[in-house]
């Protein structure tokens, strides 16, 4: 023990919360019409003794963290048991120290060897849970640990990441990969935003389902008051920023979803895209050849994209890809591949360019990966996992606090706005999109400022108690 503030998790207590899509979203080859929000209350005592819990929440999204021909439900359910295994984990872990001290700790000495034990168990037919999926399944306890943290010493998270609360600086954490950069006396404080903006730009993902003009429509839309048509969200919500789904395995399907997108949003005065190829590319001349394309022929489409997203497969390490002459020209950013980052490391090696981060992937490691990139001259997105209720606070003040090349990837709203109503009345700002910007103005208090306590949700019995 070096501090008195220094916690250890003693207990937690898991639920999961299913809900339904409005509009499916589509992922690679596989569809989401329905999710698993996992969220745990996490018990943390103090040096001194005291008692506080936190919470977090991750929506399990089988279908990202998981591509696979094995059975949806069973990847499903899968995953379901991995957030069981976890929550006797952190229940019965005993380190101690600063929120992200303990979770890097949890990650590097019990997580891998979690997921390597859970996947020698007997699972017929089904694929090995890919390290991705298990961070998901992580990313709950570890951001509630996070919140517990702050609420134990009655600030802010962002206002503990230093010397006065953290036993160590980032050296003991990350490496550095380039000359003249050091972490000796570094804290992840020092990478942050100086004075965090409380309205942030926030971009509307376009599915490869979605309806852009009137003969994309199939008659069983929703007609539950909102937008189906993609000009009806912009013009409703002020939309300034679109990510674009892409096939990745249609050049030219590809290519004209950019084109059309690309003047709808001149027509409705959008001024950035970004494109997302799901992870399906396996040659950068795949990319290569629309973005020289659209350079030609649609220069102010072309102009207008910001970056790009993750092409190439999750595995950096099986799919080492020169990436190049990819980002010689557009920024490219890693997204499923970056895990942590020592992955991080690898694709600046690779080319690639800039960092999306997720807090589904652990506030810890998006924490360490942040400091990692700005340090390198890596610029960062953070990117959505369709986060509603809780999962969406620690979302936003990511993007808010690290500081990110244009605002946060939010699109919740989209699939399932009524999954929020109870936090949306304590926090309007963060669940709907106005001007083109989400407020997060509501978020105040210790640790992540959910103020769960004013939150009239109910919750479903728990699936697991431990500790």
């Amino acid at each position: 023990m070096f501090k008195t503030t220094d916690v250890r998790p003693i207990a937690t207590t898991l639920y999961f919360l299913p809900i339904e899509t409005r509009v499916p979203l589509k992922f690679g080859g596989e569809t989401l019409t329905h999710v698993t929000c996992a969220r745990v209350r996490m018990t943390v005592r103090s040096g001194d003794g005291e008692a506080v819990y936190g919470w977090g929440e991750t929506p399990l999204s089988v279908q990202w963290v998981w591509p696979s021909p094995s059975p949806y439900e069973e990847r499903h359910q899968a995953l379901k048991d991995f957030c069981v295994v976890l929550a006797q984990a952190w229940a019965e872990f005993k380190e101690e120290g600063h929120a992200l001290e303990v979770g890097h700790v949890f990650q590097e000495a019990v997580l891998h060897d979690l997921l390597a034990k859970f996947n020698a168990e007997e699972r017929k037919g089904l694929d090995p849970m890919p390290h991705l999926a298990a961070l998901v399944c992580c990313s709950l306890f570890d951001i509630a640990l996070h919140d517990a943290y702050g609420r134990l010493v009655e600030k802010p998270i962002y206002e503990t990441y230093n010397a006065e609360f953290m036993n160590r600086d980032l050296s003991t954490f990350i490496e550095p990969a380039a000359e003249g950069v050091s972490f000796e006396g570094v804290y992840p404080a020092d990478m942050f935003v100086a004075d965090p903006p409380r309205r942030v730009r926030a971009w509307h993902l376009v599915g490869g389902l979605d309806a852009l003009e009137d003969s994309d429509l199939q008659g069983d839309e929703p007609d539950d008051g909102y937008p189906v048509m993609l000009r009806e969200w912009i013009r409703r919500d002020g939309l300034k920023c679109l990510k674009i789904k892409l096939r990745g395995s249609d050049q030219e399907w590809d290519y004209e979803r950019v084109v059309k997108v690309g003047q709808i949003s001149m027509e409705e005065g959008v001024d950035s895209l970004t494109t997302d190829f799901n992870c399906t590319v396996t040659d950068p001349e795949y990319v290569n050849m629309i973005l020289d394309r659209l350079e030609k022929e649609h220069p102010i489409i072309h102009s207008m994209i910001l970056y790009v997203e993750q092409p190439f497969p999750y595995d950096l390490e099986a799919n080492p890809i020169d990436t190049h002459s990819l980002s010689a020209r557009k920024p490219l950013f890693l997204d499923e591949s970056a895990h942590d980052w020592k992955f991080v490391r690898l694709g600046r090696e690779l080319g690639w360019t800039g960092v999306a981060l997720k807090t589904c992937k652990t506030q810890t490691g998006a924490v360490l990966s942040a400091c990692f990139a700005k340090a390198h001259g890596m610029a960062l997105m953070v990117q959505d996992l369709t986060n509603p209720m809780l999962a969406q606070v620690p979302h936003c003040l990511l993007a808010a606090n690290v500081g990110t090349i244009m605002g946060v990837e939010t699109n919740g709203m989209q699939f399932y706005p009524e999954a929020s109503a109870a936090e949306a009345k304590v926090h309007p700002g963060i669940y709907q999109r106005r001007e083109g910007q989400v407020d997060l103005g509501t978020l105040e208090g210790p640790g992540f400022g959910y103020r769960v306590e004013e939150i009239e949700r109910e919750l479903p019995e728990p699936v697991a108690s431990f500790g």
